[in-house]
């Protein structure tokens, strides 16, 4: 029969190395390139808007308001109301101050007449509003001028509080966490992922090129992704979830491979131990990359153009990543040969015993000196792992018994998921000690809803008119008096006289059920009893109460499409690759008790409240919005990366003749170094999130982190042997009606399997 893809792929770049080798480079600097000069196009505010909040919005992008950012100073004192000169002295210097800066402009006073709503309703805090010049989706960016000075403000005015806040100001201070974080992310994992493989591998060289192609092959989809955005815009967690994507599927399919070459290598040829490493691992990887890629696929399904933009580029980085493990890889392992052990980490201690002579006396380096090639114990080229025999001798000896615990184990892990609460992040769920969150309690406490206020938009032929604005007074002093809402702060009609926006603050915090309530008062009651009775009026609801709202219910409405999509897809590919109906199910199953103990952790720590300290968080109660159908997408995906290299490595001991519980304990304990040392690299990466500062990053750090762990233990180990222990030949079951399926090339099980005996 033919060699599989994978392996014509492999043999063909071993023989064209050079072609290999500098045609990926090509490609990664002619991607880098495009990107750069394309650059990167994002997602609008209309865009990632969902249901009624997308309607306002829209009509809102073609109203031409010409809108600048907002921002707003509190000015407040404990002692004083704004009736006592000294106090209105403070904020004339406020106004006076902001009026000379060259990026504020509209600085409207709380002491003008008909400014009451700038003053609070125990008058002893003042609000001057004003706007930042330019786009305001760049406002953020010019914002920094004026945060300077109401701090030199603050400073002049002791007695008082002096502080700023508003979209530009949010963005920026947000802004400046984020990247902070993120690049403290990125400078720790690839060191991370370099000393993980510097111990599975034992070598310089080994270890490197497993990093230096995932890291590559994201540097590369990058550029992709970017042009690939003029088509599909991109939301702004894209290259970070690539990034993660990239670094993860790269280095597992590398050790998936590399490791498979070793091995080989003892027994055969360079050459053959190269094509064989191919025509295994390397095929392994291809369908691990196609199960992966559906996975990312989901998100598509999800409703908001956020997740499709996730979904495109994942989908864009694990490609990738995929083809360059199955092209460039193999030509530098047909290049290198040997020499790809070469680099030892015994070299470390004996540089480390010329550099640290005073400590040459001390027993534990006088050991090390002897025993340079320690790293070489856990290098993984054993044919099977001593450790993981000892584990799996218990589920292959008592598979029902170690089967039933592992699953009750695994459901009380998840049983917190039934109280499971999504809600999308807020300013108060932000490190309280940025400077941010300060502002933003003492001015909602202050003007209660004026931080976060809804947008009812109203489209006429003509707005001004009587009809119409005696509906929108209505609306006003029916929201007023509901008690959920407070006066409105604003109003404004666009140039065409066609749109008019109507501000009002609701009660809350802008997220929780206060401000729900509201939020389904004003649509469901107040806007269809005034606005609502006007014909030829168009009306939506938006701001971010409703616009959190309805992606969250969007969100909730699509994980049915997203689940049945996702396990469809890959219950089909499975089929096809392993011709049997119950590997793909077992896989399934398993995969969704990972997921669904990942998902109890998640409510147990961060609903529950549990391990704030350790984890340096505060609770708000709830999982953030977007996390679990995300999580789902990618623990999925990165879960059946372990499930096809081990049963493609029992599948083929079995094709060799072996027993199904012969081949399942040499399978998994020959490849358990490979999935433990993927499972550390990834672990130790998640990880690194899950000490970041934001609440979103922080629960998907730790969702990841505990999902791989728990795969790469308690389902590879356990779970999974005595599962296939208990089915035996059942586990390569096909019904006759699909016998039409391809078979794989030497497989001997035949199609219409029984029962072992005993």
């Amino acid at each position: 029969m033919r060699p599989n893809l994978a392996e014509r792929a492999g043999r063909w770049s071993a023989r064209h190395w050079k072609t290999a080798t500098f045609g990926w480079l090509a490609f990664v600097a002619v991607a880098i390139a495009l990107g750069s000069v394309l650059g990167t196009k994002s997602l609008t505010d209309t865009e990632q808007a969902t249901g009624e909040t997308a309607r306002a919005e829209q009509i809102l992008d073609k109203a031409n308001f010409h809108d600048h950012a907002s921002e707003g100073v509190l000015v407040q004192s404990r002692s004083q109301t704004v009736d006592d000169p000294r106090f209105q002295r403070a904020v004339r210097q406020v106004t006076s101050k902001l009026d000379t800066l060259p990026t504020v402009r509209d600085v409207k006073s709380p002491l003008a007449h008909g400014r009451d709503g700038q003053l609070s309703a125990d008058r002893h805090s003042a609000l001057v509003e004003f706007s930042i010049t330019g786009d305001p989706d760049t406002a953020g960016d010019r914002v920094e001028p004026v945060l300077n000075q109401v701090a030199k403000l603050q400073k002049a005015n002791p007695g008082y509080t002096v502080v700023e806040f508003g979209g530009a100001s949010a963005d920026h201070e947000v802004g400046k966490v984020m990247d902070k974080d993120l690049s403290h992310a990125e400078q720790l994992s690839v060191p991370i992922t370099f000393l993980v493989l510097l111990f599975a591998f034992g070598a310089f060289v080994a270890a490197g090129i497993p990093v230096l192609l995932a890291f590559s092959g994201v540097l590369g989809s990058l550029g992709i992704a970017a042009a690939v955005s003029h088509f599909f815009h991109s939301s702004d967690a894209t290259n970070s979830v690539m990034l993660l994507m990239g670094m993860a599927v790269g280095v597992d399919y590398s050790l998936f491979y590399l490791k498979r070459e070793r091995e080989e290598r003892r027994n055969r040829s360079p050459e053959d131990a190269l094509g064989r490493a191919a025509a295994t691992s390397g095929r392994a990887v291809l369908i691990s990359g196609g199960t992966v890629m559906i996975a990312m696929a989901g998100m598509l399904f999800a409703g908001t153009k956020v997740f499709s933009s996730l979904g495109i580029g994942a989908m864009i980085v694990v490609f990738t990543t995929m083809v360059g493990s199955l092209t460039v890889l193999p030509a530098l392992l047909g290049k290198l040969g040997d020499r790809v052990d070469r680099g030892v980490v015994g070299v470390l201690s004996a540089t480390l015993m010329g550099i640290v002579r005073p400590l040459r006396r001390v027993r534990f380096f006088r050991w090390l000196r002897d025993h340079r090639t320690l790293i070489q114990r856990v290098k993984g080229d054993r044919q099977t792992s001593r450790v993981w025999s000892l584990v799996l001798r218990p589920a292959l000896r008592f598979p029902a018994v170690s089967a039933a615990i592992a699953v009750v184990a695994l459901l009380v892990m998840a049983s917190p998921v039934l109280g499971m609460h999504t809600k999308l992040l807020s300013f108060t769920d932000l490190p309280q000690n940025m400077q941010i969150v300060k502002s933003y309690e003492k001015m909602q406490n202050a003007f209660p809803g004026t931080n976060v206020p809804a947008e009812v938009v109203i489209k006429a032929d003509d707005v001004r008119s009587p009809q119409v604005q005696h509906a929108i007074a209505g609306l006003e002093r029916q929201a007023l008096a509901s008690g959920r809402m407070f006066k409105p702060i604003d109003t404004k009609i666009n140039p065409n006289h066609t749109v008019e926006r109507v501000e009002i603050p609701l009660a809350g915090d802008g997220e929780n059920k206060a401000s729900v309530a509201a939020l389904q008062t004003l649509r469901e009651r107040i806007i269809p009893a005034t606005v609502g009775r006007l014909d030829n009026v168009e009306y939506a609801v938006t701001g971010q109460t409703a616009g959190d709202h309805d992606f969250n219910q969007v969100t909730k409405s699509h994980w049915p499409i997203v689940f049945a999509f996702v396990l469809g897809l890959a219950f089909l590919l499975l089929l096809f690759t392993f011709r049997s109906v119950v590997i793909p199910l077992t896989a399934i199953a398993l995969n969704l008790l990972s997921v669904g103990a990942a998902y109890g952790a998640l409510v147990w720590i961060f609903q529950e409240g549990h391990l704030q300290g350790l984890l340096g968080f505060h609770s708000n109660g709830g999982v953030v919005t977007w996390l679990p159908l995300f999580l789902f997408a990618v623990l999925f995906g990165l879960s059946m990366d372990y499930h096809v290299f081990i049963v493609s490595r029992i599948k083929e001991l079995v094709d060799r003749g072996k027993s199904t519980e012969e081949a399942v304990a040499q399978g998994i304990a020959s490849t358990a170094s490979t999935v433990t040392a993927a499972a550390a690299v990834m672990v130790a990466v998640f990880a690194i999130f899950a000490t970041l500062s934001t609440l979103d990053l922080k629960q998907m750090g730790v969702g990841l982190a505990v999902a791989v762990l728990i795969d790469a233990t308690v389902i590879r180990g356990v779970l999974l042997p005595a599962t296939m222990k208990l089915l035996g030949k059942w586990n390569w079951y096909l019904p006759r009606w699909l016998e039409w399926l391809p078979k794989r090339r030497g497989e001997r099980v035949p199609s219409r399997a029984v029962p072992e005996a005993g």
